[in-house]
């Protein structure tokens, strides 16, 4: 079985132009529900559920591997080269932000361009950067996960989504308890213990970043350092509160998209 497959790679649309749409942890590539007719009507879309995640992601998940978020980097590849996709338009949201900067780091010649939502180098505070938690602030995390997997899923959610929306809570609920939890936690711990903020200083392709002006996971601070620190990137930050914008302010992102993509003025 290829790694597309493996994944439940799934590939539609009308384009010719590629595009990677990479989703965040806690979902899976249900998540573009919402984008994907616009993509689709435009683009050539792939898609994928990343290890761990989707109907089957006890089976793709490897603790070694992917306990560093380069592991995820090399299942992109991996994808990417089975399909020979080449000068393509990605897409990562959250954690995937950072995977597609790494696979980008590594393989900058297939990259047309990274579009980056809700995206973190680094969770930590530091000296001069704000990230957003201190080590107490993951210790609770990882306790609560530890303790209660599912009271614990009943609390994040909310938080998360940011916004009184009924039909995204129970989606994102819904593939946050799909997961197992032991894999859950390792994944969290994987992501909010990482410093991937020496990649972004060597993206050479254009990256526009998106980001909401209230995100309990990201603050805006960190989008202008990714903007600030990624030679000519841009930044659109949206009039909205949450960390799913892809899922709870589609419209906002699809007008940003529109400029950025495919250079239409609004």
């Amino acid at each position: 079985m290829g790694s597309f497959e493996r994944f439940n790679g799934r590939r539609s649309g009308q384009g010719k132009e590629v595009v990677i749409l990479s989703h965040g942890f806690g979902t899976d590539q249900t998540a573009w529900t919402a984008l994907r007719p616009w993509f689709d009507q435009r683009f050539d879309v792939v898609s994928f559920d990343l290890a761990g995640c989707g109907p089957n992601g006890a089976d793709t998940y490897d603790f070694d591997r992917h306990g560093t978020m380069f592991g995820y980097a090399d299942d992109l590849l991996d994808i990417v080269d089975e399909l020979d996709l080449h000068r393509f338009t990605y897409i990562g949201h959250s954690m995937s932000g950072m995977i597609g900067a790494a696979a980008a780091v590594a393989r900058p010649d297939l990259f047309e361009r990274v579009v980056t939502i809700g995206a973190s180098p680094r969770y930590l505070d530091d000296d001069g950067y704000t990230g957003g938690f201190k080590p107490q602030d993951l210790d609770n995390l990882f306790e609560s996960m530890q303790a209660n997997y599912q009271a614990w899923v009943a609390g994040f959610a909310p938080m998360v989504v940011g916004v009184e929306d009924n039909r995204v809570l129970a989606d994102f609920s819904r593939t946050l308890f799909q997961m197992q939890p032991d894999i859950a936690l390792n994944t969290s711990r994987t992501i909010f213990t990482s410093d991937m903020r020496t990649l972004a200083p060597q993206l050479s392709m254009p990256v526009h970043v998106i980001q909401t002006a209230v995100d309990m996971a990201v603050p805006v601070e960190v989008a202008q350092w990714l903007a600030d620190t990624i030679d000519g990137a841009t930044l659109d930050i949206i009039d909205a509160s949450g960390h799913l914008p892809h899922m709870t302010a589609a419209d906002e992102v699809t007008r940003i998209l529109e400029r950025r993509l495919l250079g239409t003025v609004s």
